[in-house]
Parts: C-alpha cells; structure tokens; sequence
C-alpha cells in the first residue's frame, strides 16, 4: 500500500494476510474479480491524469485542439480497456448458478469428456484426418472475405488450430473458447506463432457460461460426432449462435445432413449374431438372450463398402443459422437435434436380406465466396468419423421395387449421446400393392454412446447377377430428398 501526502512525500506500508477458499471456482472468481479491481483503478488513476492537464493546457491555451488532445488520450484509454479486456481473466468469468451445459449434461460424463480432449494424443488424432482439416483449411482460406478484419469465435477450439487458420484468413481478433485442459496447450501452439497471437486470445470456459467483450461477425467449431449428433456438442454450438453471434452472422460450418440407407451384409451379422457359445470348455449360452440383445443394442462404426446398399440414400437437414429452442421451453433441448423423429420410405433395387439402416453425414461451409462440403461417405476418402450402421436382429427379405418403411427415433440423452429407435418394414408389392399391407417389421434400440468400432477395411463383397449398384447421393449435386420443413435455400443452389 502507498499513501502520498501534501508534501509529495510517500509512505510505505505493507500487510500480509491468508486467504483460504473452499473450492476452485471460489479461488478462480476471486482472481478474477481482483484483477477487474486492479485495471479500474489503473484506468481511473490515469483518467485523473489526463483531465488535470488537458484542464491545465485548457486553462494555458483555450484552444479547440487541447479539447481534442484530451479526446484522443480518453480514446486510447478506450482501446487500452478492450485490450484489457481481450487478455484479462474477467473474460472467462462464468457464472456461479448451474449453466445450460450442466442442465443437459451429467456430471461423471461430462469429466470424462473434457478429460478425453484435454489429450494431446487425441487432438493429433483429429488433426492428422487430412480430410476433416484440410476442408476446414480450405472452407476459411478460400473464403478470406468472411474473415478478413472480422471477429471471430471459435467453439470449442481444441488445440487452436481453426483459430489459427481464421487469423490466417485476416480475422481482426479470433476468441478460442475451449474448456478442457487443452486451452493451456492451445495457447502455447497459439504463442509460438507470434505472427498470429497478437489476434488471438484463448478462453478457458464452457460457451455457455463465459463471457466476451464483444459480438462476433463468424462462428467456427468443430462440433460434429458420430453420425453427426453424437457428445451433443451441436447444442453448444447453436448456444453460441445465441449468444455471441451477431444478426445475419455467418457459421462455420452452416448446415448438416444425415444421410440414410438400408444395406445388406451378411458377413457384418453373422459376426454380430454368432459370438462364441463355447469358450474353453464353458458353455456360454445361459448367457446368450441376454449378451444377443446386447451385441445388437451397439450401432457399428467402420468404413463400409456403399454396393452393400440396397437403395438411394435420403436425407436429414439440421441448419444451424435457424435451429430453435423446444417448444416445450427447455433451455437446453434444442428442436430437430435433441429429439428427431425421421420417417423412412425406400424402394430397394434388388432382391436381398436386408440387415438394418446405414448413416453418414456431411456438413456445408456456406462462404461467400466458395460453398465446400466435407463427406464421411462410403466410398469416399475415410475419416476419422467413418459411417455408421444400425443391425437389427431380425433382418428382412425384400424383392427389386419393393417399399420398405420405417422411423428413426433419435432422443438425446444426459451422457452426452442419444438412444436410437429403428424401425424398418417391408410392405407389400406386384399387382394389388396400393391396397396395402406390411409383410414384416423389425425394430431395434441401440445407443449411439456405446458403439462397436470395427476398424476393417471395406471389403469388396460380389454382387449377386440381378442386384444393381445404388447411385450414392452426391454432395455437388444439391437436390437432396428431405424431411426438413422450411429447408434452406443453399440446399438448392448448385455447388
């Protein structure tokens, strides 16, 4: 402490005391609020400064320009404050009451998850699907005009390197919010690149909770799982939109489908179906209903080959620039990505069994200058995502032209994944079909949380003599088949 007197002079004091805090968040605000404390005394002391001689040249001089010295040095004060703001803890203040994040999500997933992309050896994974990272390279630098002198926000930033790539693009500043462990990783990669840093600052916080000094012009994240929905980070994403996103901003990536399709694999069920029954002498099969209804509650993971399926593709549309909240009110349930309920209807275009329902998604960088689509389809360069497939344990026999009918029931669930419910029908076909009829239905349940990774190549499986190759939905060709009401108009033009 220091206290001046009439006489210019100075006399130091100085007093130590111990503060002890019941918790992090309690340590954290206090820092935070200490700081705040600091910069304002700081700024006001330097305002009284800057009045007592624009007074004094004012009393001296009475000119005009003494008026503006003292608007310039208020000025800078100003920026002085924002800069502050960009660098200093109170940015990545969060809220003391329960956030939108902890509503939906429960607690034990929730440490699991952050831990797992708090890995560095996970962040490689990720960085190192050269498909993935080099659409969104391409998506930000192809379109420097959506960037350039631009605010930015990255969701969930991971290792920082899409903030990265939008200061490369001329952002003006780029907020990296990531709330793992990896924003202290983040900054140091962030800090290594000095050309870059000075517009980049690194928040530790969930998007929910913290809060910026300013709007932003473009969202960018990387927020999709497994079949798109999957560790609900979607929702953060259009919780930032809400909160952070100026009207008419941009986002990066700005809408996604979810790509569906029966398909026919023998091989893949009789793996699922027939797990041993006798083990080293150990009858298993008091065991079998049970683990049997379990191996099908797993949807599968892995890079299949697209002639196993049995018809054209549909689609799903989730737009991320209008998805809204549940109309039942829920903060944190947002319409058409926490519940969304997909009618199905196929014609198959050969005669097979079909074992279940194949998914794949793609995501649109909807630029202004260049619209760029990154696939996880079959048969097009793998991912780190792959395509996912629903088995059911019932399959069904279809003929060439023969309907087949269903929904896909997704609902979200608290450990941050969703419970699916398929259903898939084989209607009645040849003369006397419009008069209707189901042949046969089978239904299944599995949880997208807990999925079988079969990490095989795609293997390529002979076709019989009257099947014909399915034609895949192709991601330039944009006049998708979808269930979205009031889709977008980017779905319609021509890429």
């Amino acid at each position: 402490m220091s206290e001046a007197s009439d006489a210019s002079k100075e006399k130091s004091y100085s007093r130590g005391i111990t503060i002890e805090f019941r918790n992090e968040e309690e340590s954290r605000g206090f820092h935070c609020a200490f700081e705040q404390w600091k910069k304002e005394v700081v700024i006001q002391a330097l305002l009284k400064v800057h009045s007592r001689r624009a007074c004094g040249a004012g009393r001296q001089l009475n000119r005009p320009e003494m008026a503006g010295a003292s608007h310039i040095h208020r000025a800078s004060l100003r920026q002085l404050g924002a800069a502050g703001a960009r660098s200093c803890l109170p940015n990545e203040m969060t809220s003391s009451s329960a956030s939108k994040f902890d509503d939906k999500i429960e607690e034990s997933s929730a440490k699991m998850y952050f831990h797992y992309y708090g890995q560095l050896l996970h962040q490689q994974n990720m960085m190192q699907d050269y498909v993935r990272t080099g659409s969104y390279y391409a998506a930000v630098l192809q379109n420097r005009t959506d960037f350039t002198d631009r605010v930015v926000v990255d969701v969930g930033a991971g290792s920082g390197i899409l903030s990265l790539f939008a200061a490369q693009a001329g952002a003006k500043h780029v907020y990296a919010v990531e709330a793992s462990d990896m924003a202290d990783y983040a900054r140091k990669l962030i800090s290594g690149n000095p050309s870059l840093s000075e517009r980049i600052s690194v928040i530790k916080g969930k998007v929910e909770e913290v809060e910026l000094p300013e709007k932003a012009d473009i969202l960018i994240s990387e927020p999709m799982g497994t079949l798109l929905i999957n560790e609900r980070m979607l929702e953060s994403y259009i919780i930032a939109r809400d909160r952070f996103l100026v009207p008419k901003g941009k986002m990066f990536p700005t809408i996604g489908r979810i790509h569906m399709a029966p398909f026919s694999d023998e091989y893949l069920y009789i793996e699922i179906a027939n797990k041993q029954q006798n083990y080293y002498g150990v009858n298993l099969m008091p065991l079998h209903g049970t683990a049997f209804q379990g191996y099908f509650s797993q949807p599968v993971v892995d890079a299949f080959d697209p002639r196993l399926l049995v018809a054209p593709a549909i689609s799903h549309v989730i737009d991320f620039t209008s998805a809204k909240v549940n109309a039942t009110g829920s903060s944190s349930c947002l319409r058409k990505i926490c519940m969304n309920d997909i009618p199905l209807r196929f014609v198959s275009s050969t005669g097979t069994r079909v074992h279940g329902l194949a998914c794949w998604f793609d995501v649109l960088f909807g630029g202004s200058t260049v619209q760029r689509w990154l696939t996880t389809a079959p048969g097009a360069p793998v991912t780190h995502w792959y395509q996912l497939r629903c088995v059911l344990a019932q399959p069904i026999y279809v003929m060439p032209g023969q309907e087949i009918t269903g929904r896909l029931h997704m609902v979200a669930h608290k450990a941050q994944s969703y419970t699916l419910n398929l259903t898939l029908s084989a209607k009645m076909w040849g003369p006397g079909a419009e008069q209707g009829g189901i042949l046969q239905t089978s239904s299944g349940k599995l949880d997208l949380k807990e999925p079988y990774y079969r990490m095989s190549q795609p293997q390529a499986y002979p076709m019989s003599q009257d099947q014909q190759p399915v034609q895949l939905l192709q991601t330039q060709d944009l006049q998708v088949q979808t269930h979205d009401e009031g889709g977008s108009n980017l779905l319609q033009q021509s890429v």
